[in-house]
């Protein structure tokens, strides 16, 4: 049962209170400021992909255009997975807020070099550059919600950030297309938006430095020595990281293809059917922020909700069937992307909350990338996209009863009270 497992003996119990204000407006601007930051990412994962087509089109003459104009798309999310980790490191070392304005100023310039850019090779290099800063603004954003806040309310703004980034995906998707319609560079004018936000980020986000200097005091007065990075803890969380972005992009990703392999052509139903995945991402965190359980304990019941939805899709012969398949799944991944962070948060300490980060979201980003890719190669194997997306399900019942079976082992390590089986 979620929550009779305590948490596990080396992750970093927070209770403090927090060190900032948690009501009124300056609390709300600044909550406010880290989830619009936390979406440019997303901005730049889906602004342009309305417009792939034109762009096509466009530079139909340039050799490989057929593959790199796609990369345009992807190659930010390969940035953010391959930079993530050192932008950790520079988070803990050079300080959060700092980074953050920075790489909001320069998600700007990256963002709307396209405007002016004439060639495709350095449009993609622009774009390589867009994900540079997307590492830099995600982990700063996560890492400053992890400092100002503790506790059940970090679960919260963490679930929060993820219910936020689930429902701007539907909505700059939807911009895209719009500004799409006048051209495909206007899109990228979308991205001078962080030239609004950085200075807004300057004057409203407090410098966490000062909690920084009163945790090292208190540690000092009381002989606590500082722990060293939890490596190994941290290496198990990414692993599942990794594995747990490939379960929360395959529907967004796929359900397209999986529709139209039942017959349904319809963009607007398409349309509709994604959005209804989406609502449901937003419904499991919102459901996450309302459980007050540590995180750990749920793990197992999350993925196992996950494959319980892709057991449907892959079973399911009609489109409200796949559906339903879908939104079971997206329930299971609202609550896993929070679950997965919140695991992370509790083990690490202040001084190391950066480069944890960093190295948690190069593991998120790094399973979005392969997730295409690892379906396609089940698919060439089983021989649907279905199929591949049952042992996807497969694979998530299995982690989920690897990880039933690791909690109930923990617990039993650490209750001398015998197990009813010992005692038969």
């Amino acid at each position: 049962m979620p929550g009779s497992v305590p948490p596990s003996p080396t992750a970093v119990v927070d209770t403090a209170p927090s060190p900032v204000a948690t009501s009124g407006p300056a609390h709300l601007l600044r909550v406010s400021l880290l989830m619009a930051g936390s979406c440019l990412p997303i901005l730049g994962a889906v602004l342009i992909a309305p417009v792939l087509p034109r762009m096509q089109d466009y530079f139909e003459s340039t050799p490989g255009a057929k593959a790199l104009v796609p990369l345009a798309l992807t190659v930010p999310a390969l940035s953010l997975a391959l930079l993530a980790p050192f932008a950790g490191v520079i988070v803990d070392r050079l300080g959060r807020k700092r980074l953050l304005i920075v790489a909001t100023l320069l998600y700007a310039v990256f963002g709307t070099a396209p405007l002016y850019l004439d060639s495709l090779g350095a449009i993609i290099a622009s774009r390589a550059l867009v994900g540079v800063a997307e590492a830099a603004i995600m982990t700063c954003c996560t890492t400053l919600i992890g400092d100002y806040y503790s506790g059940h309310q970090r679960v919260k703004y963490l679930a929060l950030q993820t219910m936020c980034a689930s429902a701007s995906a539907t909505v700059f998707f939807v911009i895209g297309g719009a500004a799409g319609a006048a051209g495909w560079r206007v899109p990228f004018w979308i991205y001078a938006v962080s030239l609004v936000i950085a200075p807004l980020m300057a004057s409203a986000l407090p410098n966490p430095a000062a909690r920084t200097a009163t945790e090292v005091t208190n540690k000092a007065a009381t002989g606590q020595p500082h722990r060293p990075f939890p490596w190994r803890q941290l290496a198990g969380i990414c692993a599942l990281t990794f594995f747990g972005a490939m379960v929360f992009y395959t529907v967004p990703v796929e359900m397209a293809y999986l529709l139209d392999d039942l017959g349904v052509e319809s963009t607007g139903v398409i349309g509709l059917a994604t959005a209804i995945a989406s609502a449901a991402t937003v419904a499991g965190a919102v459901t996450f922020a309302r459980l007050k359980h540590s995180p750990d304990p749920m793990l197992p019941a999350v993925f196992a909700v996950c494959a319980a939805g892709f057991g449907v899709m892959f079973l399911a012969g009609n489109a409200p069937l796949l559906v339903i398949g879908a939104v079971i799944n997206c329930l299971g991944t609202g609550m896993l992307l929070p679950a997965l962070l919140t695991s992370a948060m509790s083990r690490l300490d202040f001084q190391d909350r950066g480069r944890g980060t960093g190295l948690w979201t190069a593991a998120f980003f790094g399973g979005e990338f392969v997730c295409p890719l690892v379906l396609l190669a089940v698919e060439s194997a089983v021989g649907s996209l279905a199929g591949a997306v049952g042992v996807l399900g497969l694979a998530a019942a299995l982690v989920a009863a690897g990880l039933w079976a690791t909690r109930r082992r923990a617990a039993a390590a650490t209750d001398p009270r015998p197990l009813p089986e010992q005692l038969a």
